[in-house]
């Protein structure tokens, strides 16, 4: 048991000498039982984070293998773009023409990525091919590949940008300057 005991006073000068000191004692055991009790409960109410993790098929690197790629038809191939400022771009190819468009990540916007994804990826041959510009930030790649898998598409891949990519990119957002001027 803990307690904290005071000196009894007395004989020095000018103390009476008929008078004691009553000794203070406080016990100290409540006290320890209550801070274990407070450690306990923040201990069991707090939500401890999880890791989050993202998983990413990566290629096989033996180098016994041969290569194989596969063929894909142009209409398959569904091409995002991330450029700088949070812009996305993204075409399907038609006879060699891509079909060009803008769009945002808002998921309440009705032309944006996961509805185009929605409406894009209803197509089980479906490629989504991610590509970013060397401006485009680590987060916009997460969120690109966090909408692909929300909407479940099954076939993904994220490889370098073309020069003609960037030239597209470049076009585009000389109309859409044009278009807000």
């Amino acid at each position: 048991m803990s307690e904290i005991a005071q000196k009894e006073g007395g004989g020095g000068k000018g103390a009476s000498k008929g008078r004691k000191k009553a000794s203070t004692r406080v016990d100290m055991t409540p006290m320890v039982d209550l801070g274990f009790l407070l450690i306990t409960f923040f201990m069991l109410t707090t939500t401890l984070s999880k890791q989050q993790i993202m998983l990413l098929p990566m290629p096989n690197k033996e180098k016994d293998k041969p290569k194989t790629e596969s063929e894909i038809k142009e209409s398959n191939a569904m091409t995002v773009i991330l450029g700088e400022n949070d812009q996305i771009y993204w075409y399907i190819s038609k006879n060699r023409v891509p079909d060009f468009h803008t769009t945002s990540y808002d998921p309440a916007d009705e032309n944006g990525i996961r509805k185009v994804l929605l409406e894009k990826t209803k197509n089980p041959d479906m490629n989504v091919i991610i590509k970013a510009m060397d401006k485009a930030s680590y987060q916009n790649v997460i969120d690109v590949i966090d909408e692909i898998h929300i909407v479940n598409a099954q076939h993904y891949a994220l490889i370098d940008i073309t020069k003609d990519d960037e030239e597209l990119v470049k076009k585009q957002s000389a109309v859409n300057d044009a278009a807000s001027n």
